[in-house]
């Protein structure tokens, strides 16, 4: 329970219950009303401000390597207390309806994207279904609609006459719509859908760019006034600068991860380690530029996916540093 302290006194308190919530934000249990209660902790005072932005920015810079730092400010005998409160849902009706955009207004440090993902977005904290860091789930919306979730995601479900509505908050999720003409699959995400009746297609939004591959049948995508028809083996991609075509894919790339791997077809150390954090507690830091431009053909499965750390190290001469929390530092 983190404590109500007046404003002006008790600043290790203070210091201590901020800590107490950038760690309880970072556990991926925090809830709506987490974020309603640290809105109110934070408004108390100038103090309390400052301490929260202190032990966020601690976090931010050092990744979860912080949590070890944090954890040394807590008095002997005293345990790191998660702040509780009152559980409280928020309906998904409510936020695909924009409801609740004034509650996001009043918190925009929540509702954006975190950086180094150090809580989930106040649109992730109103989820369905969310996947951890490593997860996927098998969800059954209805005898003939499906889907995997895959790592890190969130999503939404609402049901209409005739339609299955799902948002994709944030990640990435296989579809596996069987419904013929009684049920439409309608997948919403960052401006944009993807609808299908009888169809497998993939499904991946990071931030504001949207990824569609279609695995079987066929997929209707709509985004910023443009439309199109992908077939089989085919992929799209829209983000705020529009729509673009259909290209051919891997379909057997794409889908590796439900099969447990990672596979990487000539692609840049960047992108390869950008990926595997997905994956992966802890996090990556590449510091070398030129080594990130380096090509990569690889192939890691997902059950042991630190070894990718070590194999990549190894093929590219770089030099490591372990830090607390899963932080590695490449160079």
């Amino acid at each position: 329970m983190v404590d109500t302290i007046s404003p002006g006194g008790g600043g290790d308190a203070v210091r201590q219950q901020a800590a107490d919530w950038v760690l309880r934000l970072a556990s991926g249990q925090a809830t709506a009303a987490d974020a309603e209660a640290l809105h109110r902790w934070r408004d108390q005072s100038a103090a309390h401000r400052q301490a929260f932005a202190e032990a966020k920015l601690l976090w931010e810079t050092l990744g979860s390597a912080a949590t070890a730092v944090v954890s040394r400010t807590v008095p002997a005998g005293h345990a790191l207390a998660p702040p509780m409160v009152a559980p409280r849902r928020v309906g998904r009706r409510a936020v695909l309806g924009g409801a609740l955009a004034a509650s996001v207004a009043t918190m925009g440090y929540l509702g954006a994207r975190p950086p180094f993902q150090l809580w989930p977005s106040f649109g992730e904290l109103q989820a369905d279904y969310r996947t951890a860091a490593g997860e996927q789930r098998n969800v059954a919306l209805a005898d003939d609609v499906s889907l995997v979730l895959n790592t890190r995601t969130s999503i939404g479900v609402e049901s209409s006459a005739g339609a299955k509505i799902v948002e994709l908050i944030a990640g990435e999720a296989s579809f596996n719509a069987r419904a013929g003409e009684r049920t439409r699959l309608d997948v919403v995400a960052a401006g944009g859908h993807a609808m299908a009746n009888m169809a497998r297609f993939d499904m991946r939004r990071d931030g504001a760019t949207v990824c569609v591959t279609c695995l079987d049948g066929t997929v209707d995508i709509g985004a910023h006034g443009r439309s199109l028809t992908l077939s089989a083996g085919h992929q799209a991609t829209y983000d705020d600068s529009g729509l673009r075509g259909a290209t051919a894919v891997d379909i057997a790339a794409v889908t590796a991860w439900q099969q447990g791997q990672l596979v990487f077809r000539h692609e840049p150390l960047t992108r390869v380690v950008a990926e595997v954090n997905r994956y992966r507690r802890g996090r990556i830091v590449l510091l070398n530029d030129k080594l990130g431009e380096r090509d990569v053909v690889a192939t890691f499965r997902l059950d042991r996916i630190d070894d990718a750390v070590e194999h990549l190290a190894r093929a590219f001469n770089a030099q490591t540093r372990y830090l607390p929390g899963g932080v590695v530092v490449l160079s």
